[in-house]
């Protein structure tokens, strides 16, 4: 079984209980205007730029078969229109200034890899968490890394964002052991406005998968966008009423995905929206909490 993939994060500390390597799968049907990693939206490979990397050897001219890379008077002109996403650039670029970003890769090669810190599973109660993008537009594949992990006696994660017929969701419940499942907005038409997607099968989804197991919700906070009291109030409303929400979890904005935006040739949408401060932060815990919903800082 093979499935394409664009990071695996070793020692990561943000994506569940524990120590745990974190496995980044590659394409989302979502299209968040804030993604935080453009580069998994796309299932294909990509090759991204990072001109301030680039120590104009001229390497790349030569080695694209499909004449994607030109010089134009010593300036490096890249016709994304012809790009195949081979990767030969990439593998000739010494400064690391192309990089080919997404790969396929065997169900084997992967689990090997989380195998490389498993003592730091059992030392720190880790594991594996498999993200993305959204990892359950691979269900086959993404069902086998799972299957595998468990045979390793490896702790289990999923993040996803719920978008996806209940089925697939329901077929990997026995295979993990906690879901972190990502709710953008409450209202539904801000939801379709802001990720291009109604939320209406996210929230049913949300609610079937509580009740048989557990669940953790990361909030993205972009105000703006998300993050009043009303909006909020919603959430938690709704949350407060299912079983086996393990806590909530905030998210909020930063700015450091910008440069990957800019290695993609894609437009920063977010530059001018303002992460929330601490104050504004505290009055969302403190509605949570009054739902008698957890909080996880």
């Amino acid at each position: 079984m093979r499935g394409n993939v664009f990071n695996i994060q070793r020692y990561s500390i943000h994506d569940g209980p524990g120590i745990r390597t974190t496995v980044f799968l590659k394409g989302c049907n979502m299209r968040c205007f804030w993604c935080h990693n453009p580069e998994s939206i796309d299932p294909r490979p990509q090759i991204q730029f990072f001109p301030q990397k680039c120590i104009g050897c001229g390497k790349c001219y030569g080695m694209c078969p499909e004449l994607a890379i030109l010089s134009d008077a010593g300036r490096r002109v890249y016709l994304n229109d012809k790009c195949v996403r081979c990767g030969k650039c990439a593998e000739n670029c010494y400064a690391e200034a192309l990089v080919l970003t997404g790969k396929t890769m065997k169900a084997d090669e992967i689990i090997a890899e989380i195998g490389k810190d498993r003592h730091f599973y059992q030392s720190s109660g880790g594991g594996v968490t498999f993200s993305g993008g959204e990892p359950l537009l691979q269900p086959d594949f993404l069902r086998e890394l799972l299957i595998e992990s468990k045979k390793q006696g490896y702790h289990t994660v999923v993040d996803t964002a719920g978008n996806v017929p209940w089925k697939i969701i329901e077929d990997m419940i026995p295979f993990v052991n906690l879901w972190l499942y990502d709710i953008k907005l409450y209202n539904s038409e801000r939801h379709k406005s802001a990720t291009g997607s109604d939320n209406a099968l996210i929230l049913e989804n949300l609610g079937k998968l509580a009740s048989r197991t557990k669940a953790a919700v990361r909030i993205p906070v972009i105000p703006g966008v998300n993050g009043s009291v009303e909006e909020t109030g919603d959430i938690a409303g709704f949350l407060s009423g299912l079983a086996e929400i393990q806590y909530i979890e905030l998210l909020p904005l930063n700015h450091l995905s910008e440069g990957k935006y800019g290695s993609l040739n894609l437009d920063y949408k977010i530059r001018d929206y303002v992460p929330p401060s601490r104050a504004e932060l505290d009055i969302l815990y403190e509605i949570f909490k009054s739902k008698g919903l957890r909080i996880k800082k």
